[in-house]
């Protein structure tokens, strides 16, 4: 039987921002369900801290080297063979809604649409004023148009509206609709769930603010003599963040960090209750048992850890680990994987459990291995790629990341790539799984 994919996606949630992940202090009963009921995936990481050059691995099954799509502000190529595209050749109906980011959104430019295969195509880069073709906005102006007009004019912030009428809402009520009568009788669906949330303006609607006690959360992860210990990069991305677009750790108070924090856990609570409402849907609907449930998100957010903010040249795992469930009633048995894993696997395993051909061009491997119980070949290491990625420093930053085994090893490049220092860290996971202690110079870890 060729199963139906749902495919739900956030944007910025570190991987410990969910209670199945180990966090008792934030509230996600819904995707704890999904993952009792599923395969959790322990270590999965992303090919890149940013979002689209993240994105374009995810969508190409290819490493940032290969894809092309190195920054943010940055078109993929239109000729890049979209997994979507492939499943859609392949008899399945595809769709979406919420963000795609294959491709620059500034100043309200929309994103090029691309041969990507989807037949339903509801698209909105973020909650924001910019493009005209911004599917929420259009949502948002006909179903509450006294909000959108007090949002337009200032008067509440776009992150904060009431639930009724947020962007996280909006996804939810669109892949409802999708499974209720948007889909085709005639064939399997694939469908894409993309919300913005917890991406940083940091904000929630204010029921779901108020369930946190900002005071009571744990506290920010650091050492002393952070970030000096580090490559120079931190210190620089400490007291500005994305290169001086951004406020940086250092322009912030405890009061509002702890605020910062409270807003994130806030916004993953939204998400978790619209993901239990489309759960609900596919039970109603008769669907949950042919449908593979796919919940992860594109990067992390450094939320004050490390003394640094938002992402970057960032490769702790709080910036490049991220949430992997995957269930599927009566096949996948509930498991926890240890494996490394990465984002490049998740478009072979979509073809590979719809029945379609491998692609040549993919990098990484199907995970059906993994999802039924075990592949003893299973590759030992995870590779991220930053190549100047988010907002372009001066002189550029470069760095790639190596998980292997215990071992975390970080390489910022100099010249020829730039002229800056040829530097690194090295982390032992398991005696410093905080990544507090860089051993790149200990003359003791030289081999390593």
């Amino acid at each position: 039987m060729r199963p139906n994919v749902l495919f739900i996606c956030t944007d910025q949630q570190r991987f410990d921002a969910l209670g199945a992940y180990g966090n008792p202090h934030i509230s996600t009963p819904n995707l704890d369900r999904l993952a009792g009921e599923g395969v959790l995936f322990e270590n999965c990481y992303v090919q890149n801290p940013v979002c689209a050059p993240s994105r374009a691995s995810l969508m190409t099954g290819r490493y940032v080297s290969a894809h092309g799509l190195h920054a943010n502000g940055v078109d993929i190529d239109p000729g890049a063979e979209m997994v979507t595209k492939l499943l859609a050749d392949d008899g399945y109906d595809c769709g979406l809604v919420g963000k795609f980011h294959l491709g620059a959104c500034f100043a309200g430019r929309s994103e090029p649409r691309l041969d990507d295969g989807f037949r339903v195509f509801r698209w909105a880069h973020d909650p924001y004023p910019g493009s005209s073709e911004n599917a929420y906005h259009r949502w948002l102006r006909a179903a509450h148009p006294d909000l959108y007009a007090q949002a337009r004019a200032g008067a509440v912030g776009w992150d904060e509206l009431p639930t009724e009428a947020h962007y996280s809402r909006w996804i939810g009520e669109e892949t409802i609709e999708f499974l209720r009568d948007g889909r085709r009788d005639d064939a399997p669906f694939f469908f894409v769930a993309n919300f913005f949330d917890p991406h940083h303006g940091f904000g929630a609607p204010p029921e779901y603010r108020a369930r946190y006690d900002a005071a009571a959360l744990p506290p920010r992860v650091g050492a002393e003599g952070e970030p000096a210990s580090k490559p120079p990069i931190f210190a620089e991305a400490s007291k500005d963040s994305y290169a001086g677009h951004a406020r940086g750790f250092a322009d912030y108070t405890d009061d509002e960090l702890d605020e910062v924090r409270a807003a994130y856990y806030a916004m993953v609570t939204l998400v978790d209750d619209e993901v239990g409402r489309i759960l609900d849907t596919l039970e109603a609907e008769g669907l949950a048992d042919d449908t593979v449930v796919v919940f992860t998100s594109d990067h992390g957010e450094m939320l004050g850890d490390h003394r640094l903010m938002l992402k970057g040249p960032f490769h702790y795992d709080c910036a490049v680990r991220v949430p992997l469930i995957v269930r599927w009633p009566g096949r996948f048995a509930p498991a926890r994987r240890p494996e490394l894993v990465q984002w490049v696997d998740v478009a072979p395993t979509f073809l590979d459990l719809a029945g379609a051909a491998p692609s040549p061009r993919h990098q990484g491997a199907s995970l059906r291995g993994l999802l039924t119980g075990g592949d003893p070949g299973w590759r030992d290491w995870a590779l991220c790629q930053y190549r100047d990625s988010g907002h372009a420093y001066d002189p550029p930053v470069h760095a790639t990341m190596l998980r292997h085994d215990r071992w975390k090893l970080v390489v910022h490049h100099g010249a020829p790539a730039s002229t800056r220092e040829r530097t690194g860290e090295l982390y032992d996971l398991e005696s410093d799984p905080d990544e507090l202690v860089n051993r790149w110079a200990d003359p003791a870890h030289r081999d390593v």
